[in-house]
């Protein structure tokens, strides 16, 4: 046998073990998510029942035609633990806003910055974690993080010019092969049970994402060698490393931040309410999550801020740097007279600046004050609210966290612009599946609401 087929065959012998491993060290020896779900599910499911005898005869409200042709724009019809999406102060997960997240999350040793394993866990559980249960989550995850050697070949061999986000799309949906939630079922697993390998898939899932993220990055912008993981890393240093930025601890931190804020933002949106509406097929997490990221690919949702960061470079060509505002604001208004709106600003619900953009300020305030792109972008922050009042284009004329994410990540080298909506997918990752996970402790159901033609609305009013 060659050096190659023996060094093949001992790794599939010793990948099992890894798992394994794992549950030997240190920081496994605190109680695992696993098992502080399984604690919580019994528990949830009883104040489900009681909020439904209490209160499930009452109404949310009126729904009207105008909801109905306006994409459902705030029609209250789904059910989503991990944040709430409040119009006058922003996001909350489980209860904390994102300052709060901040100052109590875990951080990495010598960072600022919260972790996003410690906010997939208070996503889970509503509970803040310690610093051991973290630190188990990141090593969990770096020994889930090999990718199947087909799903290798299926990146590869994809073309570099293919869109990054259909290359992910497409390696999400071929971990499918592998699910454990789809061989429980196939086998008959009852109802109940049917949360624990959504839970393992969900964990393989997160585990994999930074290796077919790196991976499309390296393909398509780089010479397509990739580091491996390290076991001793936390979740957003392995992501940044296998991009090419782990030496900078800024552009690490900021990873932090990112994957943090972008998480989850309650289950209207796109990406999330897609991966639920799939997910209420009982599709294994794969398919329901490569679901969301088809939602995230498009325009109107997580590549927006590929096209803010257009239009201030745009904006920076035309008027240069170091301009007036007068010369801003004559920008701007040129945009909406060309019958264009602002990107980045405005939001569906938000009707203050967006919490997740003053957290994205903040950063660029600590670590690259005098950038001339983050100068503009402030620039802007503080012309474009007035101008879209006078010319009544908006109803929130503030920013979103659009309008800053796409300046912080090429501040540190990341031009590729077509790559920034993949960075938005590992993120929403730890929203969707964790309400995944809880859909199916819960036992919901399929999602199917009623639709009615223009035809049927015009009878269903006539003479009313």
């Amino acid at each position: 046998m060659s050096f190659i087929a023996t060094r093949s065959a001992l790794r599939s012998q010793l990948r099992p073990s890894l798992a394994r491993t794992f549950a030997s060290t240190p920081a496994a020896n605190a109680q695992s998510l696993k098992d502080r779900m399984a604690e919580l599910i019994p528990k949830e499911i009883e104040n489900v029942k009681a909020v439904r005898a209490a209160h499930g005869n009452k109404s949310f409200g009126e729904v009207t035609v105008d909801q109905a042709y306006g994409g459902m724009r705030g029609i209250k019809g789904l059910i989503w633990e991990g944040s709430v999406l409040d119009a006058e102060e922003g996001i909350r997960f489980r209860g904390l806003t994102i300052p709060e997240a901040q100052a109590k999350l875990p951080t990495a040793p010598g960072g600022s910055e919260p972790l996003p394993e410690g906010l997939f866990w208070l996503l889970l559980t509503g509970e803040v974690p310690t610093d051991e249960q973290v630190k188990g989550l990141s090593q969990e995850w770096a020994a889930r993080a090999e990718l199947p050697k087909f799903v290798e070949e299926l990146i590869d061999r994809c073309p570099n010019t293919l869109h990054p986000m259909t290359q992910f799309s497409i390696a999400v949906n071929a971990l499918n092969h592998d699910s454990a939630f789809a061989k429980a079922y196939s086998n008959g697993v009852h109802k109940r049970e049917y949360w624990k390998t959504t839970f393992d898939d969900s964990m393989d899932l997160i585990a994999k994402l930074p290796n077919i993220a790196g991976r499309i990055f390296r393909n398509v912008f780089g010479d397509g060698k990739l580091p491996a993981i390290d076991a001793n890393k936390d979740y957003s240093a392995n992501l940044a490393t296998l991009l090419g930025f782990g030496d900078n601890a800024d552009f690490v931190e900021l990873m932090r931040l990112y994957i943090t804020i972008h998480s989850d933002h309650e289950g209207g949106n796109v990406s999330a309410h897609t991966g639920h509406l799939v997910g209420s097929a009982l599709s294994d997490p794969f398919l329901s999550f490569a679901a969301s990221l088809n939602g995230l690919a498009g325009p109107l949702h997580g590549l927006a801020n590929q096209e803010v960061l257009r239009w201030v470079q745009k904006m920076r060509s035309q008027i240069g740097e170091n301009a007036s505002d007068e010369k801003v604001a004559e920008y701007v208004w040129s945009t909406l007279k060309g019958g264009q709106v602002v990107p980045g600003y405005g939001h569906a619900v938000l009707r203050k600046t967006d919490p997740r953009y003053t957290a994205q300020r903040e950063f660029a305030l600590k670590h690259l004050p005098e950038d001339p792109l983050f100068k503009l972008v402030g620039q802007i922050y503080k012309i474009v609210p007035n101008i879209l009042l006078e010319a009544g284009k908006a109803k929130n004329p503030w920013p979103n966290v659009d309008a800053h994410s796409g300046v912080l990540l090429t501040y540190y080298g990341l031009h590729q612009q077509d790559f920034y909506t993949v960075l938005f997918g590992v993120s929403r990752a730890f929203g969707v599946v964790s309400q995944l996970i809880w859909d199916r402790a819960l036992g919901m159901p399929l999602e199917r609401p009623k639709s009615y033609s223009t035809e049927a609305i015009k009878k269903m009013f006539e003479g009313k």
